[in-house]
């Protein structure tokens, strides 16, 4: 693969892929000067809604490889409706060492990774080998610019939507040393009215990186998302929010969390899942990322296909089971037409891609095509 340049330039580092990037067709498609995709606009208009916005298609790209309002405005001309503005913090954040991005190999004939199996914990190999269906790691740390710096850049994200298309900045608490359990809480609600500030018509609040320290998911801990959600509210007033959530194995945990967040009037959605988390080892089974600390680290793509339609088909059978209204965005390995037809199929409203779309720039249009 070579020949192939994914808009995100995993050669490159964090840094430069925010200074230079986009890269490939994402490059190509900013010279439009229209601002317009011509492919995901027609003569009837929107046809869906995403958390109360119209859109053209509920498809797009999740929190994660679209750095800025370059990245997030040549999602919009290349089809994609729904843009994911990369998770931001009240602070600045540094990137983990380059590299961060590695081709990823499981052992199963199909590429898959199954949550709680052992092969999470013996190692998964991973390298440059970069094929088709790809699946990544994920060793980023959420970094973030400053609000003085990505607050303007969001304003631009947001106004450069077309007819149909939605920028959805995407947000999380930062914990740091000696902060108490409300300071964190405090730290949501202060970035979430940041981005308030930027124009945003909703926002996604992201649970599901180890943003509790030492690998701990956020998501995890149910009851501190609903004491999170309920101080977040009280900032944002009635701008719809969903929840990014990791996979949850337990059916209880997972009721627990939408008791604790939508049935209390917080949460309007959540979004599922982003990465599965493994061992990751290089051909001679040493740690393959460099650095303490990064013998594991987050898989996304292919591999994680079929855990994230487990957690959609089970929050859709939670939302059945309690008679809550409440949106599912499905995320997870969407690389093809029929991937994202699987995820409408086990009960998402709306789906996205991060890792497929950033080898297969066409993906939108590919969908829009298929229907």
């Amino acid at each position: 693969m070579s020949d192939f340049e994914p808009f995100y330039d995993v050669s490159r580092s964090y840094e430069d892929n925010y200074e230079q990037g986009p890269f490939g067709a994402f490059a190509e498609a900013l010279k439009d000067g229209n601002g317009a995709d011509a492919a995901g606009t027609t003569s009837e208009g929107a046809s869906a809604s995403f958390l109360g916005q119209p859109v053209n298609l509920p498809f797009g790209i999740p929190a994660g490889p679209l750095l800025n309002s370059r990245f997030t405005t040549a999602a919009f001309h290349m089809g994609f409706d729904l843009a994911t503005y990369k998770t931001v913090r009240s602070r600045a954040w540094g990137c983990n060492p380059f590299p961060n991005v590695l081709a990823v190999h499981p052992k199963a004939a199909d590429g898959s990774l199954t949550p709680g199996s052992a092969e999470l914990d013996e190692g998964v190999l991973a390298d440059t080998n970069y094929e088709t269906p790809i699946s990544i790691s994920n060793s980023f740390g959420v970094p973030s610019q400053s609000p003085d710096a990505w607050q303007p850049d969001m304003r631009a994200a947001i106004e450069a939507a077309g007819p149909g298309q939605v920028l959805v900045p995407s947000f999380q608490g930062s914990r740091v040393e000696g902060m108490s359990e409300e300071e964190y809480i405090a730290d949501h609600a202060t970035t979430a009215r940041l981005v308030k500030e930027t124009g945003a018509k909703l926002m996604v609040m992201n649970t599901s990186c180890p943003n509790e320290g030492h690998n701990r998911l956020l998501c995890h801990n149910p009851l501190l998302v609903g004491r999170i959600t309920e101080a977040v509210k009280q900032e944002i007033g009635d701008i719809p929010l969903m929840v990014k959530l990791a996979y949850i194995p337990s059916d209880g945990d997972l009721e627990l969390m939408v008791r604790s967040t939508v049935g209390h009037g917080t949460v309007q959605g959540f979004s599922t899942i982003n990465t599965i988390s493994a061992k990751l080892v290089d051909a001679n089974g040493n740690q393959a990322l460099p650095g303490a600390g990064r013998d594991r680290s987050g898989v996304c793509g292919n591999a994680i296909r079929g855990a994230g339609l487990d957690m959609v088909a089970r929050l859709a059978a939670i939302r059945e089971k309690l008679g809550l209204d409440f949106k599912i965005n499905g995320v997870g390995g969407v690389v093809s037409p029929a991937d994202y037809q699987a995820y409408r199929n086990a009960g998402a409203d709306s789906v996205m891609s991060a890792t497929g779309a950033m080898w297969d720039a066409e993906l939108a249009h590919k969908i829009k095509a298929s229907r």
